[in-house]
């Protein structure tokens, strides 16, 4: 039975699974990104480089077949296992690692990619009332997208780890309690210089983490725009810099932000020296009074000071696309109460 989604034919979600409350958001990208590769239509990759000896973020284009590290393999050849563990990188870690939001597999069982997925709308409610060339999405982000983006940097990297040892060696040894406030706050401008001398020497080794599918209103209003829908990748180095950038700054206590910045280096530091971590164990402990599920959020507007690229001001899908995505008489299965569901509802149900 078709699931009802552009190039969704094999997956771990029934086909009524694929339009629930929590699962629509992740299916549908799916199902854009799908379509994406099948014509050759490239997604936004927000991508780390190295500009005067800084890591700088910066704005290019990647296929959907790297993003998803399928070859020439089409969406009717992919298996999409929807919040599930990317085994591969379980040999990392002693206690089990968690899921993420899709893993890409080939009909054989093969592991190709693990990806976090987001839909968020364009312009959030402040940046609306801003030139549009300066709107923005919100991202808020969970610790197991923080934890996939150590584990994936190590994984791409793991023969190195000697070397690694010695990059950050210096700035970890000396910590006594990676859990304490006081000490960690005064630790934080060492652990981002050591971050920052790891990402310059091995920044060519990043790869996608996080596939972010953008819809784009009429302002505020929640009519699709005329250019209304865009998918912008993440690399793991990239994405790290949301939570990086600015985490140098002495503060009197830990902010969400650094917390993730020290878990990376924490990380890494271990991995470099063990291969195996308890990497459970080192996000539980280093909670410093948060809650350990949501990691950090970034607003609309920093978020378009990462994300400079034209497509944002003009996506380069239709809201017409839709009627390629979602297979006719499908989109009733949506339930009008959630923004998204029914900005397609009432807007491109006619």
């Amino acid at each position: 039975m078709s699931s009802g989604l552009f190039g969704i034919e094999h997956s771990n979600r029934s086909v009524d699974d694929h339009w629930g409350k929590n699962c629509f958001n992740s299916s549908f990208p799916t199902a854009m990104a799908s379509y994406m590769l099948a014509n050759s239509i490239p997604a936004i990759y927000i991508r780390l480089d190295i500009i005067d000896g800084k890591p700088c973020v910066v704005a290019d284009e990647i296929s959907l077949s790297k993003a998803f590290n399928c070859g020439t393999k089409q969406p009717n050849e992919l298996y999409f296992s929807f919040e599930s563990v990317y085994q591969p990188y379980q040999q990392y870690s002693f206690d089990d690692i968690d899921g993420i939001d899709l893993v890409v597999k080939d009909l054989n069982g093969n592991f190709l990619s693990p990806l976090e997925v987001k839909l968020t709308v364009l312009p959030t409610d402040s940046t609306s009332r801003q030139p549009e060339e300066n709107w923005g999405c919100e991202l808020v982000i969970r610790s197991a997208t923080t934890s996939y983006c150590a584990l994936g940097m190590y994984d791409s990297i793991k023969t190195k780890s000697r070397d690694i040892r010695d990059i950050f060696e210096d700035s970890c040894s000396s910590i006594q309690m990676w859990d304490n406030d006081f000490e960690m706050t005064h630790k934080m401008p060492q652990l981002c210089e050591s971050i920052n001398n790891f990402q310059k020497k091995y920044y060519k080794h990043q790869k996608p983490l996080l596939m972010q599918t953008i819809w784009k209103t009429q302002g505020k209003s929640p009519l699709l725009a005329d250019q209304a829908f865009d998918i912008v990748i993440w690399s793991d180095y990239a994405f790290s810099r949301l939570f990086i950038d600015g985490s140098d700054e002495i503060a009197p206590t830990m902010k969400r932000p650094m917390r993730a910045t020290a878990r990376l280096a924490r990380c890494l530091w271990e991995l470099s020296k063990s291969g195996k971590i308890r990497v459970v164990d080192i996000y539980r402990q280093m909670a410093f009074g948060n809650q350990t599920d949501k990691e950090f959020a970034i607003g609309g507007s920093k978020w378009r000071q990462y994300v400079q690229s034209n497509r944002i001001l003009r996506p380069i899908l239709p809201n017409t696309v839709v009627n390629n995505i979602i297979e006719p008489g499908n989109i009733q299965r949506l339930s009008p109460e959630r923004r998204f569901d029914q900005t397609l509802y009432f807007t491109v149900a006619k």
